[in-house]
């Protein structure tokens, strides 16, 4: 049974909540718990999107410090591995994913929200990496997920710099992607999450997979991914489904079934 971590199911979204008061800080056991829950809104097949959430007045204001201050070189050489791809599994959940963040996303707490497909914020956020202050750097996939988001001289100012950034300065260079009050975000995040409820999974799955997969690479690899799984929705019944819905009652009127 996870201590901090839940996976709440309502609708078709799955809701990965955050609960280690008062900041959510990142220690060893919540970040196997987020690990835990993202393969479990994986393989759940009553779950269709995802929010990542922290609750309604903080996101994760990074790691567990004093955990890992008489961490040795050899001893943080062995988990840096856990602690990239624990942070890194909301990216590899194949559905839609929303981070809603209200207050403070810094550190490993913005690295976790980097993983997600977007980022909706309450207008009160400050959002950083601020481990140079520290003596370190992101560990936790910040230097890689954030300079392919918002480009790598962005990314250099806000890691080099480690200062925080307001919800406006955000969503101007693309860091979030939409901004509300910070009452509403989660329930924004459920108006986006809501829109895949009765989407075609593995159409989804498939497009999530060619974007980011591609991204990784250069377009003549991408297209081949492409083609790849373009191909292979040929082979499902959400594929059958929507061309005839498409033939005999026109376009957004199919009934998918997520096989």
């Amino acid at each position: 049974m996870a201590e901090f971590v839940t996976l709440d199911v309502a609708d078709g979204i799955g809701t990965i909540r955050l609960d280690r008061p008062p900041m959510n800080a990142l220690n060893r056991q919540l970040q196997e718990e987020i690990r835990a829950a993202a393969r479990e809104a994986t393989v759940r097949s009553d779950v269709k999107s995802v929010i990542v959430y922290g609750g309604e007045k903080v996101f994760a204001a990074g790691a567990d410090i004093k955990e890992m201050a008489d961490l040795s070189y050899v001893q943080m050489s062995e988990i840096v591995g856990d602690l990239q791809s624990a942070l890194g599994s909301i990216a590899d959940i194949p559905k839609p994913t929303v981070a809603a963040i209200t207050g403070y996303a810094l550190g490993g707490g913005l690295e976790l929200a980097l993983g997600a497909d977007r980022r909706i914020v309450g207008d009160n956020v400050k959002l950083g990496t601020p481990e140079i202050l520290l003596g370190i750097i992101p560990g936790g996939g910040g230097t890689q997920r954030l300079a392919r988001l918002v480009g790598p001289a962005k990314a250099k100012d806000l890691v080099f710099t480690g200062r925080f950034v307001g919800a406006d300065e955000a969503l101007s260079i693309g860091l979030v992607d939409e901004v509300v009050a910070p009452d509403d975000v989660y329930e924004a995040a459920r108006r986006w999450a809501g829109q895949f409820t009765g989407a075609a999974s593995r159409a989804l799955a498939a497009a999530k997979a060619a974007i980011d997969q591609g991204l990784d690479t250069d377009l003549d690899t991408g297209l081949k991914i492409e083609q790849h799984v373009f191909a292979a929705l040929f082979a499902t019944k959400d594929r059958t489904i929507g061309l005839e819905s498409f033939i005999e009652n026109g376009p957004g009127k199919a009934k998918f079934v997520g096989e």
